[in-house]
């Protein structure tokens, strides 16, 4: 997932909770299914913020020498200003761009 390209929005949207269970006939999972995708959508942007700012880390054994680096004050508020997890992971949910599946009811189909 491109959530750089992503349209979902920058705020918090007032959402249709009936919207939300379509997919699954229960809110409950359908909230555990965009929480689930939310944390990996996190995970995955923390590692690309990491990986941009380790290119400007620099190893200096004085603490008291301090010093700003303006490429990394830009990445970091570029990342600040993209939409939060949460809200990538429901504009994802809603699209159907999210794939899921419960065991349990997969051992029911199959008469396990």
């Amino acid at each position: 997932m491109d959530y750089k390209k992503s349209k979902a929005p920058v705020n918090t949207v007032t959402r249709n909770i009936m919207d939300l269970c379509k997919e699954t006939g229960n809110i409950y999972e359908s909230v555990a299914i965009i929480g689930k995708r939310s944390n990996q959508i996190a995970m995955e942007i923390k590692a690309d913020l990491n990986k941009k700012l380790a290119e400007f880390a620099s190893y200096n054994d004085s603490l008291e020498e301090v010093f700003e680096n303006r490429e990394q004050i830009e990445i970091s508020r570029y990342y600040e200003k993209l939409p939060k997890p949460t809200l990538l992971a429901t504009q994802e949910f809603m699209e159907g761009n999210v794939y899921w599946r419960d065991p349990a009811k997969d051992k029911e189909e199959f008469g396990a």
